[in-house]
């Protein structure tokens, strides 16, 4: 069996009180008194003060002693939070290097696992540490975020700014659907956790995450299976166990892998549906199994595993929509010549237009209703907080809905709106992702958590690690430990320091410095802005 890392146990409390009576008596001056057996007299002084001395110089080292043994430090600290990172660690038959599994399954809301459908997710977070909710990036839309939870960076940093958008430069249309589309490496910015890991020398595995399969500077997964709709479950965990499975010079240790049924789910019937609620007992049942067959290897503190998601879904069977075509008029409507981003309606004037006036319309629609139904957005207005502006590629103009609501026109109709979607406010609670994971980081933040909470040496070294305690997260009656709600441009530094390569590790847009949980474990990468 593997190591496992070292759980600091309770602290105890050691009194470190003088003893009292040992050297009781004090030395005479009265040389009257000295007989004959002086030399014995002052030999059993002399004996009695070392035999003394000695005493509580062990209880001292042995209070010290007991700290230490019964409770060893990490083998090493990282930046951030402590974690054991021998290189090799066998599972009894087999040798291990450090390994993390990161599966993303499409549209699991945040809430979705307050449902009671999904037991055995919850017993892994129970094992393992989940997060209140992970933020998504906006626009809360699949690839966006994907490729965010890859690299580290929101939308106008890594390029995807919608699942589908035009590029003025490249002058063509990315379709995330197509892979003659989106499979260009010019479309694809940042440094996807796979190009570090290579660069770090580990063998990674791609099992359909959205993404290009090659990075521009040629950089591509050790390993690659391109997307494929309808693929088992079964099928997919097969895929994962047989690289698991492989000699160790041919394994990989860093496995990314993408299930959409959920996703697909929610958008067909609803977040509140059948099909949804069924679908969850789907996926989670692989989240057994996967468990399952990693335990049967003896590998469960061995494989870190983390479980995301890359958005939540809202309810639009019955929206208010909101008609862009009344708005703009036929003229304005016209002068249009590119729209992306659904369901915001991101707009690119043909040139010539007069850009001014049309924005003035759209803003005095904003101002003319009271129910705040849309914003209207151009770069230099853009929410700082979305991080999306300063990028040809994010059309210069957004109107952007509130949740409840849909844009369209007269000419598309209300028909054929699915009756669940995404892609609003990140700050909405409704598009907010699901964090669980499970393996041996777990094990280390939560006795590091536990050392805090109890106090002692061990605890006095983790906040000399770790500067703001109990800073972002709590353990629940059940000994669950949830974290606060977190951005997913967090994971990249993560995973990175999981593996162990944080010294490749690209800039990223991660919080650095932030105190939350998250940046906590994942420690100081670089950041940009």
């Amino acid at each position: 069996m593997g190591r496992k890392p070292s759980k600091l146990s309770e602290d105890r409390k050691h009194d470190y009180e003088e003893s009292k009576g040992l050297l009781s008596g004090s030395v005479r001056d009265d040389a009257s008194d000295i007989d004959d057996d002086t030399e014995r007299t002052e030999w059993s002084r002399s004996r009695l003060l070392c035999v003394a001395i000695s005493f509580i110089v062990l209880l001292v080292t042995g209070a010290f002693a007991r700290v230490w043994y019964v409770r060893p430090p990490p083998t090493h600290y990282e930046d951030g939070i402590a974690l054991h990172g021998a290189e090799l660690q066998s599972n009894g038959t087999h040798e291990f290097k450090r390994t993390v599994l990161i599966v993303s399954i499409d549209g699991l809301r945040a809430d979705y696992l307050d449902r009671g459908l999904t037991p055995h997710l919850l017993e892994i977070s129970k094992q393992g540490l989940r997060a209140k909710s992970m933020i998504p990036i906006f626009p809360t839309l699949t690839f966006p975020n994907h490729w965010a939870l890859m690299t580290g960076l929101h939308a106008e940093s890594h390029g995807i700014v919608a699942n589908n958008f035009w590029d003025p430069s490249l002058k063509t249309e990315f379709h995330y659907n197509s892979a003659a589309a989106s499979w260009d490496p010019a479309w694809w910015f940042g440094e996807p956790m796979w190009e570090t890991a290579n660069k770090a020398g580990l063998i990674t595995a791609n099992l359909m995450w959205p993404g290009p399969p090659k990075m521009s500077s040629g950089a591509s997964p050790t390993y690659f299976e391109p997307w494929r709709d309808k693929v088992p479950l079964q099928e997919k965990l097969d895929q994962i166990m047989q690289w698991i499975d492989l000699p160790i010079e041919e394994r990989p240790q860093l496995i990314m892998a993408y299930e959409p049924s959920l996703d697909q789910a929610g958008h067909l019937t609803g977040p509140m549906s059948a099909l949804v609620n069924k679908t969850l007992g789907y996926v989670d049942t692989f989240a057994k199994d996967l468990s399952t067959e990693l335990a049967v290897r003896n590998l469960t503190s061995i494989v870190d595993v983390v479980f995301v998601s890359d958005h939540g879904m809202t309810d639009t069977s019955n929206p208010e929509f909101i008609y862009v075509d009344d708005i703009l008029g036929s003229d304005g409507m016209d002068a249009i010549q590119h729209t992306d981003g659904w369901p915001s309606m991101g707009i690119r004037f043909k040139e010539g237009t007069n850009v001014t006036e049309m924005l003035s319309r759209l803003e005095k629609a904003v101002d003319a209703r009271e129910d705040g139904a849309f914003d209207v957005f151009t770069h230099e207005t853009m929410p700082e907080r979305w991080h999306f502006s300063g990028i040809d590629r994010i059309a210069p103009v957004y109107v952007v809905p509130k949740i409840g609501y849909a844009l369209t026109t007269r000419q598309e109709g209300e028909d054929g709106m699915s009756k669940g979607n995404h892609g609003y406010d990140n700050r909405n609670q409704q598009m907010h992702a699901m964090f669980v994971a499970h393996g041996p980081f777990t094990s280390v933040v939560k006795a590091v958590h536990q050392s805090r909470e109890e106090g002692g040496v061990v605890s006095r070294l983790a906040r000399r690690v770790l500067s703001r305690p109990n800073k972002g997260w709590h353990s629940t009656a059940d000994d669950t430990y949830v974290m606060d709600s977190f951005a997913n441009v967090e994971i990249y530094g993560l995973v990175m320091k999981l593996l162990g390569v944080g010294a490749f590790a690209a800039p990223t847009n991660g919080t650095e410095g932030s105190g939350t949980a998250i940046s906590d474990i994942r420690g100081h990468g670089r950041h940009v802005r």
